[in-house]
């Protein structure tokens, strides 16, 4: 089925009828695109992905918890009772929101907060036509033109758009506008070719593990200045602090986000810290995203949008890392 590009705007209508609606948007003040919600008049921006990832859909910056009560013990969960469709995210994207679920909803813990908000998400994606020049998803396992894990999957094919239905949730989507699609046979333009390729196969997380030691973390750390930059904008970071705020005898837990980046991340409260210098972040960072992700989940926690690499001050590059891996025995 195809939707005709001049009747997006009323298929997005027709969703924000029955749910807030995000999508990349420019900011008011003329700052880069993001995803928003939509306030029924905009155009979306679909030139390129988003410099910050939809993350926040399902990872607030700063959330509330649970509220309680000093005197009296009580305590009250704060559960958010979202219902969003996001229009436009990108294929790395929605293979970033696979492995958001198995941080927070696999291996015998379910994070209550996240699994509201998933819940109640629709996922309506969009292929990319062109790659960024930071771009690698397709070395790290995505396809930049489709997008499987998405409820609902489209193409550009220059007047219109391709719509398939990849759930019951998309279906429900593509039932909604039935009466905008039409039957069409124009295939979708071939995936578009990444910036970069990098050798990232099943043999990666051992041959990274095997350089624990390696004085190449040294080197590597030099250069970086702490600032966390790659850690915010990137899609699957999901680091988050505690914190509480008092008013009298009542208050509100919240959590927001955080950096293994930052020393205060891993200090303990006798003042320890077994991560004491950048070499030791960076190289959790590095070993977290392309190993210790890989061996508990099965997935690589870097889907290659190549955000970290483009924002970087310091011109950091994850894929310098992992073609310093090319030959490495995995048996040290």
């Amino acid at each position: 089925m195809e939707l005709k590009k001049d009747r997006l705007l009323e298929a997005l209508a027709l969703l924000r009828e029955g749910s807030d609606v995000a999508l990349p948007l420019p900011a008011d003040d003329g700052g880069e695109p993001a995803f928003r919600l939509w306030d029924g008049v905009q155009e979306p921006f679909l030139g390129s992905n988003t410099s910050l990832p939809p993350k926040e859909l399902l990872f607030p910056r700063s959330e509330g918890m649970y509220g309680y009560n000093l005197k009296t013990g009580e305590l009250s969960d704060i559960l958010p009772e979202a219902r969003t469709a996001v229009f436009g995210i990108r294929p790395c994207d929605v293979k970033s929101i696979e492995n958001l679920d198995h941080a927070f909803l696999e291996k015998g813990y379910v994070d209550s907060y996240y699994r509201a908000r998933r819940d109640g998400l629709t996922t309506i994606a969009l292929g990319c036509s062109e790659a960024a020049r930071t771009c690698f998803c397709d070395s790290m396992g995505v396809a930049p033109g489709d997008a499987p894990g998405a409820d609902l999957m489209m193409n550009d094919l220059g007047d219109a758009y391709s719509v398939k239905a990849n759930t019951e949730k998309g279906e429900a989507v593509a039932k909604l506008w039935e009466g905008l699609l039409s039957k069409g046979g124009a295939k979708a333009p071939a995936a578009p070719a990444c910036g970069f390729s990098v050798k990232a196969d099943d043999s990666l997380p051992d041959r990274l593990t095997a350089r624990f030691d390696d004085p190449m973390w040294d080197s590597l750390s030099k250069a970086c200045i702490g600032c966390g930059c790659c850690s915010f904008i990137c899609p699957t970071c999901y680091c988050f602090d505690i914190g509480r705020e008092n008013r009298g005898a009542c208050g509100t837990a919240f959590r927001c986000w955080d950096s293994c980046m930052f020393s205060d991340y891993s200090r303990m409260a006798g003042g320890h810290n077994p991560r004491p210098s950048k070499k030791e972040r960076l190289r959790n960072r590095y070993l977290h995203k392309l190993a210790y992700f890989s061996q508990r989940y099965g997935a690589t926690l870097c889907v290659g949008c190549g955000r970290c690499i483009d924002k970087c001050p310091a011109n950091l590059d994850i894929t310098r890392v992992m073609d310093m891996m090319e030959g490495v025995d995995a048996n040290g």
